[in-house]
């Protein structure tokens, strides 16, 4: 392989930079080659309309493809949870690496849990940001069955912007993913750790991509080296559940898969997914339990049998988004 630098192409926002990074230095331990960072501008971080408004899907990776495409980059990291399920011809998905923490935090005024928000509150209504319908929902739902009064707030920024209308005292709490908070070395942050039994994250939360071009097998080959084969195991069941319930990447669905086993041996795969209404009222949650996939088809079909189910039990009435 050439001692030319690779380019290495990301969005720009912090968070962003800070896990390209991450991968940038990963890439130089295995390859030898030096890796530079290109900064490029996505739709989805210019525009300030709700995700929902402008489609959700592929709005934060269609402009970084286009530049692998183009060859202005050689490859490209994203939030897995920001890409289309469906994978583009001509680009090629290099590989997956190990899955940071895929929970939901709460970042609070005055180092809150989520639960003491609404007693806390001088109004009795904590007022809670997000973004994501998929959080509002299962928040609205857990609030609901356990007497909270809460105020889901529609919000979008990066992460300091998010944090600020707390410490700001607009809100009392912000949604966000620790894996983000974990890369930017703000961890500390989090006032309150969501368990998935509360609120299941995003599908391919917490896990990142990374994306060349399919007829460079050769630097296919070189990423590879930093594929987790259990974390894309996990994370194609749960896209794959995406996939078939037909839904965006801003849809109020959640997935998660887990590796079940006792010590260091790892027996099956437990996929959990839930659809609702923003609102709270209406919720379908359901898992299924198999052998953990041993190959790409397997764990499609892990993901596609808890949909089937899920859209029996009424999950296409209670999405607002659907795909395109």
């Amino acid at each position: 392989m050439s001692d030319k630098a690779l380019r290495l192409g990301t969005r720009r926002s912090k968070l962003a930079m800070a896990q390209s990074g991450l991968v940038a230095d990963a890439v130089r331990r295995v390859t030898g080659r030096p890796v530079e960072l290109v900064a490029i501008t996505t739709y989805g971080d210019t525009s300030r309309e709700q995700l929902a408004q402008i489609g959700g899907t592929g709005v934060f990776v269609t402009a970084l493809r286009d530049a692998l495409v183009r060859g202005e980059v050689d490859f490209a990291v994203h939030s897995l949870k920001d890409l289309p399920t469906a994978q583009p011809a001509g680009l090629a998905l290099a590989a997956v690496p190990p899955r940071e923490d895929p929970r939901d935090v709460i970042v609070a005024r005055d180092a809150l849990k989520f639960t003491d928000l609404p007693a806390a509150s001088p109004t009795g209504v904590a007022r809670i940001g997000t973004g994501s319908s998929r959080r509002m929902a299962q928040l609205n739902a857990y609030a609901r069955g356990h007497g909270l009064d809460i105020e889901m707030v529609p919000i979008r920024g990066n992460v300091d912007t998010r944090i600020r209308y707390v410490q700001d005292g607009e809100l009392d709490a912000v949604v966000l993913a620790a894996a983000g908070l974990n890369r930017m070395g703000r961890g500390d942050e989090v006032t309150d750790f969501l368990s998935v039994d509360t609120i299941l994250p995003a599908p391919g939360q917490g896990a990142l991509a990374i994306e060349c071009t399919a007829d460079n097998a050769e630097l296919i080959a070189a990423l590879g080296e930093l594929d987790d084969p259990f974390t894309r195991a996990a994370v194609t069941a749960e896209r794959s559940l995406l996939a078939a319930l037909e839904a965006g990447c801003s849809a109020p669905v959640g997935a998660l898969a887990d590796l079940l086993g006792g010590g260091q041996i790892v027996k099956e795969m437990r996929l959990r997914g839930v659809v609702g209404t923003t609102d709270g009222t209406r919720m379908v949650q359901l898992s299924t339990t198999g052998p953990v996939p041993e190959t790409y088809e397997g764990a499609v079909a892990l993901g596609r049998e808890l949909a089937a189910e899920m859209l029996a039990q009424g999950a296409a009435g209670l999405m607002g988004e659907r795909a395109q």
